[in-house]
């Protein structure tokens, strides 16, 4: 059980925080995870804000709760926990001292997790206010968002300035998709069960694709987005850390230093890209209008509001890892806007038996494909080959087993990423978040490709609702591979 505990999240009355952190928190309530004595602090700029700010919060809970979460009693509960204050992050004025007070009230070896909901180019003024103000005690940490900065050198002097007044061990660099509940069970999956540990590995693994793909397009983050992009927003922190837990050894024990240490590795074993490689092994891409589920949805262009821009809205990659377990295996990493399907998936392929005993006239024997889906429904499936039973001729197909992990938890539990990590970070827990060392060499593999990019070239272009470029395509077709799109027979 945790000790009594209190939040600070910055940003309190921003989309992310009444989106997914209040939810998030609501939820722990609900399971008997949010102890007594805990104090959620959400800042707002205005006092106006903060009078309103219960009601705000309210009526958000009501609208992002899934279905049946949301009731009377737990909310006016829940509600006890909630202290919004007014805090201006970019100037030190008597708000401060009014936090500070609020916070003082309780004992100082009480945690006190300051959650920076907030653009990272003001990390470094609020994290310097908290230290002028003298509110980080040896218990405090600070959850930061990614991407943090826009290249190795942005992230570079963020980190830095944030290093000023935080020590690296309370320092959580957040990414949601390492809270989700499929992405811990991969680690499970891997370590506690010999049938896939014994077979991971390019003995065994053909190719293994990775695929975040959304349905949505810019919503409100066009300003955002169109200086980012798919690379920077997508590729540079979910994907490569999916790779990493994919491909990385086995650690001697599953502590921070340990888990870290061997996704450091891995992004240290990453194939460079530079040059014309990058044109060879990347395709990246833009929306324009299409049929989405049946409704024309606008282009990436239209939805901007510019005349043009070469921001990606696609990327493709084919990578690969230089080190023993994964020599000549291929990593195809994919996301993407206004895909056809909402899918998040892990994606492993084996190889063909090395000998086929059956004449043709059984059929094709396909190889083993496993499936880690992460959402929307969270899922393993194996895929393998079996006889027919409706057949007295030995006829094979393949077979899938399923294990609905969403469904197979229907007790109440609801799998919530932001829920996991913020009570992690609260526990002082730092084993599923980044160290800056990862943060490092991630944008040392990124920068070389962004920099092609501004040097030659443009998107190429897809329709909303389809599965990206048919370059893609062919990207995978020079192996002889083929995407596995959410939804296609095994």
């Amino acid at each position: 059980m945790l000790n009594p505990f209190d939040i600070i999240i910055f940003g309190g009355g921003g989309d992310l925080a009444l989106r997914k952190l209040l939810p998030a928190m609501y939820r722990a309530y609900q399971e008997g995870n949010l102890p007594q004595g805990s104090r959620i602090l959400p800042t707002v700029r205005e006092q106006s804000k903060c009078d309103e700010y219960i009601d705000t919060a309210h009526k958000a809970l009501q609208e992002f709760l899934s279905e049946g979460e949301y009731n009377v009693k737990d909310w006016k509960s829940f509600s006890d926990f909630l202290v919004p204050v007014v805090s201006n992050v970019t100037e030190a004025d008597d708000n401060w001292d009014v936090l500070k007070k609020i916070l003082d009230e309780d004992d100082s070896d009480k945690s006190r997790v300051f959650y920076l909901s907030l653009p990272p180019a003001v990390y470094g003024t609020c994290c310097e206010i908290l230290s002028t103000k003298k509110l980080i005690t040896a218990n405090s940490r600070v959850v930061v968002e990614k991407p943090i900065g826009y290249c190795g050198e942005s992230a570079e002097v963020i980190n830095a300035k944030i290093a000023q007044y935080f020590n690296e061990e309370q320092i959580f660099r957040i990414d949601h998709y390492l809270g989700k509940e499929t992405v811990q069970n991969l680690m499970a999956l891997r370590f506690s069960n010999s049938l896939f540990e014994n077979m991971w590995d390019a003995k065994s693994i053909d190719n293994i694709q990775i695929s975040l793909s959304e349905t949505v397009g810019l919503e409100s983050r066009a300003g955002f987005y169109d200086k980012a992009g798919a690379l920077r927003d997508m590729v540079q922190n979910h994907l490569l850390q999916l790779l990493c837990l994919v491909a990385m050894e086995s650690p001697h024990k599953l502590n921070a230093n340990s888990i870290r240490n061997e996704k450091l590795k891995v992004l240290e074993a990453l194939r460079p890209l530079e040059g014309t490689d990058v044109d060879n092994h990347i395709i990246r891409g833009q929306y324009v209008p299409g049929d989405l589920n049946g409704k024309i949805v606008p282009g990436y262009l239209e939805e901007l509001n510019e005349g043009a821009s070469k921001t990606e809205t696609f990327v493709a990659i084919r990578a690969h890892i230089d080190n023993w377990r994964w020599a000549g295996v291929p990593f195809y990493l994919r996301t993407g806007k206004r895909m056809a399907k909402r899918c998040a998936e892990i994606v492993v392929q084996y190889k063909k038996v090395s000998h086929n005993v059956y004449e043709d006239s059984v059929g094709n024997i396909e190889p083993n494909r496993l499936i880690i889906r992460l959402q929307p429904q969270e899922s393993i499936q194996l895929t393998l080959m079996s006889k027919r039973l409706d057949n007295l001729d030995m006829q094979l197909e393949p077979v899938t087993m399923n294990i609905e992990l969403s469904q197979a938890y229907s007790n109440g539990f609801h799998s919530d990423a932001y829920k996991r990590l913020m009570l992690d970070a609260a526990a002082n827990n730092p084993s599923l978040f980044i160290h800056r060392d990862e943060v490092r060499q991630a944008w040392k593999w990124i920068d070389p490709i962004i920099e092609r990019w501004q040097e030659k070239g443009k998107p190429s272009l897809y329709r909303a609702g389809s599965w990206g470029p048919e370059d893609a395509d062919d990207l995978l077709a020079e192996n002889n591979h083929v995407w596995f799109n959410t939804g296609d027979k095994a």
